[in-house]
């Protein structure tokens, strides 16, 4: 199960779990445009239909999705640092989230014949609603990864 954890005044979501796969397998399944819509959402909510991603640093990255209703969403940014398979930093904009821009860490630390992901997001300028709407995201996230590098799920055969 993810862990979580806001502080009283947020600026910074983290996250974390175990996945039974190698980083290198965790990194492609975040990294590679193949890989990532296949896992990321869920039937009846929102989901990644497409990533274009320029993987190096100062690479630029873009998701487009979309929302239950329908309606299209994108989250961009561009890569600040890059080491495979243990470490992405990324910038994060996302179109539901107006001009705020923030950072995420993506931390992979092989541990126990698997990886331990933890996840940093920083940045949300005391913006208490967006930091809460993220930590419930990065919960799912962090859960549809894992049971795409563990087991091959995806949105379409996840239970």
């Amino acid at each position: 199960m993810a862990t979580r954890a806001i502080p009283p005044h947020p600026d910074v979501v983290n996250a974390e779990m175990f996945i039974a796969a190698p980083p290198d397998r965790v990194f492609q399944a975040i990294t590679d445009p193949r890989q990532l819509p296949q896992w990321w959402g869920n039937r009846g909510m929102y989901r990644i239909t497409k990533l274009e991603s320029d993987l190096r640093v100062h690479g630029k990255w873009m998701t487009s999705g979309v929302s239950p209703t329908g309606d299209p969403f994108s989250v961009s940014g561009e890569y600040l640092e890059i080491d495979p398979p243990q470490l992405l930093v990324q910038t994060w904009i996302a179109s539901y989230m107006g001009s705020l821009v923030t950072v995420v860490r993506w931390e992979l630390i092989a541990r126990n014949n698997g990886t331990l992901l933890k996840i940093t997001h920083s940045g949300f300028a005391g913006n208490t609603e967006a930091a809460r709407n993220h930590e419930e995201g990065w919960k799912r996230v962090l859960g549809w990864v894992h049971g795409f590098a563990e087991k091959g799920e995806t949105i379409d055969t996840r239970p």
